[in-house]
């Protein structure tokens, strides 16, 4: 829709609306009343799986058929390995909550590395979304003991 001012020339409503200040005291208001941020369920896994995986003494993330199955996910030519893995989480408009699968190295002590597992999932999720974690829970479901190969859970024999 145009309206033609006095001049003769033709301009649009919103751009006569750009001109004029605003009157709703849109100055006054921070940028978060100025619009929404969402944040996908998926991001949060990531960002939770990634600060997971860079504490010491987690050997991987994940239980016995998810570990496998991206094990072998992993090996197709062009696949990636997924920083979701193991990580479930609820993310609601404000709070998230988070839930891990862990496999740590035989020999750490677990309670220790679940507690620098949950400060860094914690630290890294608030930092980087905004949002409170309200609770990181934690499932060892294996230790990585020092003779297993990498992709071996532990079952099934050995034949040299």
């Amino acid at each position: 829709m145009t309206d033609t001012t006095s001049g003769g020339t033709s301009t649009t409503r919103a751009a006569q609306s750009l001109s004029r200040p605003p009157d709703d005291g849109a100055e006054n208001r921070t940028p978060t009343e100025r619009g929404r941020t969402t944040i996908a369920d998926s991001v949060v896994e990531k960002i939770a799986g990634m600060a997971a995986r860079e504490v010491p003494g987690v050997h991987a993330l994940g239980a016995g058929m998810s570990r496998t199955i991206g094990a072998v996910r992993d090996r197709v030519p062009g696949g990636r390995p997924s920083a979701g893995r193991g990580v479930k989480v609820e993310v609601g408009e404000h709070q998230a909550a988070v839930d891990l699968d862990i496999v740590v190295e035989y020999g750490v002590p677990i309670t220790e590395v679940a507690g620098d597992v949950r400060e860094s999932v914690i630290s890294a999720v608030e930092r980087m979304t905004g949002l409170e974690v309200v609770e990181v829970n934690i499932a060892v479901d294996d230790v990585h003991l020092p003779d297993e190969g990498e992709d071996d859970d532990g079952g099934g024999r050995r034949v040299s």
